[in-house]
């Protein structure tokens, strides 16, 4: 089965400003990117707008299936610690730094930031509750985290914020795991 247009130029986006950020984010770039004829993303999103909008959409799209399927693969037992949780976290983490994951993390990063300029794509970014994320607030609160709500937050908002020091070389490539468990343990303090 084929992917509909809009699917296969919202690829194309994703490709163009994971390669080159959002200056390189042009109509043209994105056919040439698609393989297909000058004008064609034009003619199914006619604006920037419009080509960021798909692009959100589809990038949402992608990581909602990328955490349903680490759930599947690896999910937190009943009755995980701390330890396990780490270590699905350090999991999940590395692989937004390498490969189809480290592409997408540079264009949701490079969407937030617009997004401050551009509401509409704050409505499509919004995080969204998952099976991830519940589990991880289901490990704080069995383990007597106060506040397991407002920790899971802050404990996701922390692993992002280590992610994104990996991304732009502002921290070492060593010591993620660990890094990782010191938050946990932090997120479980009383």
């Amino acid at each position: 089965m084929t992917r509909d247009r809009r699917t296969v130029l919202a690829d194309a986006a994703l490709s163009v400003l994971a390669d080159g950020g959002m200056r390189a984010l042009t109509h043209r770039a994105v056919d040439a990117a698609a393989g297909l004829p000058t004008g064609t993303t034009s003619a199914y999103l006619r604006t920037r707008k419009a080509l960021l909008t798909a692009l959100a959409v589809r990038l949402v799209e992608l990581d909602q299936t990328e955490l349903r399927e680490a759930a599947g693969r690896a999910p937190l037992p009943p009755g995980a610690g701390p330890d396990e949780l780490a270590d699905a976290l350090a999991r999940f983490s590395e692989a937004r730094l390498t490969g189809e994951g480290r592409r997408r993390t540079l264009a949701r990063y490079a969407c937030a930031v617009e997004s401050v300029h551009q509401p509409e794509l704050r409505e499509v970014l919004v995080p969204r509750e998952n099976a991830a994320r519940d589990a991880v607030r289901a490990v704080l609160a069995a383990h007597g985290a106060a506040d397991p709500d407002g920790r899971t937050v802050t404990l996701l908002a922390c692993v992002d914020g280590l992610v994104f020091e990996r991304l732009t070389g502002q921290a070492g490539a060593g010591g993620l795991r660990a890094e990782i468990r010191a938050l946990v343990d932090a997120a479980l303090r009383p």
